[in-house]
């Protein structure tokens, strides 16, 4: 049907052959969700960062890969991808430009069809509470099995048992609800964790990082705000003392609470900046679900693109949005990180082409195209080539090499 995809998910184990520097704390939360340092080095692909060397377009490399992405001129989505746009680039692609304006020019050529960020889209679209990854999958996943006549629906491929041992599964389903309720009595939920996806503390922390808990007090939180809102409107309204050039705006925060995107409040223990750095870049009911085909289960082929650098750097981004589980634990994987950032986007398009009036307007989503989060900001960083910059000698140059082809 129409809103009915078929996911396919590849994992690329990589390896800088160069000199880097890892995060300890990094390391040991990709050990936690089970990253297999050991196969890195014994098996992971080569690369190197920076320009191209020697007739490198002509060999089998991580490199030749992603100037077939390039080729394929689809539209790139992530989750807050600044900086993996950034070691994209300067691992797989080129060395990275001396200035902000000449690397988005660069962007904007490379990703023709848009680059869309689902941080932004939870933010600003959807406008969900909170916008780190599991929790805006989760929440879009919710919403999705309230939907009756229209919803999405996700396919997986019957993988032959020769290559069983190679796939993945992270558990995914929805939590009943009797369960929900029974830890929400036992365990409070951790506020750090509930407004930013990680916590200091991570698995000796005594309160509750479950996510569809969190997302349970924050709808019944949200409602509760609605509806003194909606209440203290009217009394004002009967009241007469709403002037009436203000009332229609007067309406619209009764029925969607604060300007711009919804916000948690800050925990007042955390100091601000602390709060800063913790959200900063560094990177279906039974209904629906028994129409997949792994109804509770989400197989992980994944593709990725981190190395052993970008993978520790990356997880420092991860880190912040995720909670630290048992060795072997967890949903965080860079496959289901993938597949989670699909979802997302796969819903916010359908919610979009749902209400707009012209499906075949382009660009795809032009809410949301070329715009990247930007953290502590309430405008996005747009991906655009300004009349002021010009791009890059090498990808000038790698433009030529992947058209000629």
């Amino acid at each position: 049907s129409e809103n009915t995809y078929l996911s396919q998910i590849y994992n690329l184990t990589l390896l800088c052959m160069e000199d880097y520097i890892v995060e300890p704390q990094s390391v040991q939360f990709l050990v936690q969700h089970g990253f297999d340092f050991n196969k890195q080095y014994s098996q992971g692909i080569p690369y190197h960062k920076g320009n191209d060397k020697g007739n490198e377009n002509q060999s089998q490399s991580v490199r030749t890969f992603f100037m077939e992405l390039i080729r394929a001129k689809k539209p790139l989505v992530l989750h807050n991808g600044l900086i993996d746009l950034v070691f994209l680039y300067q691992c797989f692609y080129a060395h990275l430009p001396d200035s902000l304006g000449t690397f988005t020019a660069d962007l904007s050529e490379m990703f023709p069809a848009g680059i869309y960020d689902t941080k932004y889209a939870s933010e600003f679209e959807t406008r969900f509470v909170a916008s780190y990854l599991e929790y805006a999958y989760k929440k879009c996943k919710r919403e999705n099995c309230k939907l009756k006549d229209q919803h999405l629906t996700i396919e997986f491929c019957n993988y032959p048992a020769n290559v069983s041992r190679y796939i993945d599964y992270r558990y995914c389903s929805l939590e009943e609800a009797s369960h929900n309720e029974g830890e929400a009595n036992k365990v409070p939920v951790c506020e750090k964790f509930s407004a930013y996806g990680w916590c200091p503390n991570g698995v000796k922390c005594p309160q509750s990082h479950n996510i569809d808990l969190i997302i349970d007090e924050d709808d019944r939180l949200w409602e509760e705000k609605r509806k003194k809102r909606k209440h203290k409107w009217k009394r004002r309204k009967n009241a007469k003392e709403i002037e009436q050039e203000s009332s229609g705006k007067e309406m619209e925060l009764a029925q969607n609470g604060e300007e711009g995107p919804p916000r948690k409040q800050s925990c007042p223990s955390e100091p601000a900046a602390a709060m800063e750095l913790a959200e900063s870049t560094s990177n279906t009911d039974g209904r629906h679900l028994e129409e997949e085909n792994s109804p509770d289960m989400e197989p992980e082929v994944s593709l990725d693109t981190n190395s052993s650098e970008t993978e520790t750097a990356s997880a420092a981004r991860k880190r912040r949005e995720s909670q630290a589980l048992p060795s072997q634990g967890g949903t965080h994987r860079a496959g289901f990180d993938a597949f989670m950032t699909g979802y997302i986007m796969a819903y916010v398009w359908m919610l979009k082409k749902g209400t707009s009036t012209d499906a075949g307007a382009e660009p795809w989503l032009p809410d949301c195209h070329n715009k990247l989060y930007l953290s502590g900001k309430s405008v996005p960083l747009q991906i655009v080539k300004s009349l002021f910059s010009k791009s890059s000698k090498a990808h000038s140059q790698k433009m030529k090499l992947a058209w000629a082809s």
